[in-house]
């Protein structure tokens, strides 16, 4: 009798999940975004999660939990329950943590739920506008001239902004001062203050400043250009090669989270992703919008993870 009870008990529960995930959400969604306001994770983020929002009928509630690379925002998912009430919107920083943090407060692989990506984007290199330096040729030759003297900021130890540094440094056999920052924003003050020389910054987080003229674009990190700033070169192209890269914004969750769960978000979040309104913000920012299945998201976030800890052990540099 009690082995019955216990079948059927499992019976309805495995019927429950698909109905609860249909049904979701049916209060408000807690999302953290893992850099600070302005960054490039924040801004797409915001862009998606106001559409999801729309979509659900429901609040769509954004906590920005910056610093270490986005891992003090992936922590507080880690620990959440697997209800898809609390998720996590970072960057590829999260693939790329494991090769630089020895102790991280979780496991990459085995304490999330890879959901779905966003959107991709170039870092581009900017300085000031009143920068002598012209184009990332003359950067380079004078990082050749005088080693250590220029200083370039990223936004942490960890993300997308750190590795695209690293790999440019290690490209273009240069040696610079780096100087890590909390996130984007503070770094394009920095360099507004003439207190760092320049910074790969994400072209989404970067452009209104290119735009309106403060700031001075010399090359992305991508294979192509990007159609929001057409004249500026490739990394490639402005004589640099090796070192091409791409920042990406992603959604987790908590590990644990029902199959029909994380199906159910990854469709409406991709749907959002298609609507004419969200696919013109994001490209006007400089964003190519991804589409991917859960099971494809989840070959990514691996495959980025091999790489990252290729390309960082080649750059010499041992988790701390």
């Amino acid at each position: 009798m009690k082995r019955c009870k216990f079948v059927l008990l499992a019976a309805l529960a495995a019927l429950a999940a698909p109905v609860a995930a249909q049904n979701y959400p049916t209060k408000p969604v807690q999302v953290i975004l893992a850099f600070t306001p302005g960054s490039a994770v924040d801004i797409v983020g915001r862009i998606v999660t106001a559409k999801l929002s729309e979509m659900w009928g429901q609040p769509v509630v954004n906590d920005n939990r910056a610093g270490a690379g986005g891992s003090i925002g992936s922590a507080a998912v880690a620990r959440a329950a697997p209800d898809g009430y609390t998720l996590l919107i970072t960057s590829n920083a999260h693939t790329v943590n494991p090769a630089i943090f020895a102790q991280l407060p979780y496991d990459t692989l085995k304490d999330f739920t890879d959901i779905v990506p966003f959107a991709e984007q170039p870092n581009v290199m900017v300085v000031g506008a009143d920068s002598t330096y012209k184009t990332l040729g003359d950067l380079v030759a004078a990082a050749k001239a005088k080693p250590g003297a220029i200083n370039l900021g990223h936004a942490g130890i960890g993300s997308g902004t750190h590795l695209s540094t690293e790999k440019f440094i290690a490209a273009a056999n240069i040696k610079i001062v780096e100087v890590p920052f909390k996130g984007t924003p503070e770094v394009i003050a920095a360099i507004l203050g003439h207190n760092v020389d320049g910074y790969w910054a994400p072209i989404s987080a970067a452009l209104s400043n290119i735009k309106s003229g403060k700031l001075r674009a010399l090359a992305v990190t991508t294979g192509k250009r990007n159609p929001t700033l057409p004249d500026v070169p490739t990394i490639v192209e402005a004589g640099v090669k090796g070192a091409e890269s791409a920042l990406w914004v992603a959604m987790w969750g908590p590990a644990g989270m029902s199959p029909e769960l994380v199906n159910k978000i990854n469709a409406d979040a991709r749907k959002a992703l298609v609507d004419p309104g969200v696919k013109a913000k994001l490209q006007s920012l400089g964003n190519d919008t991804m589409d991917m299945s859960p099971q494809e998201f989840a070959k990514l976030v691996r495959s980025e993870m091999d790489d990252y800890a290729r390309v960082l052990k080649a750059a010499g540099i041992k988790p701390q």
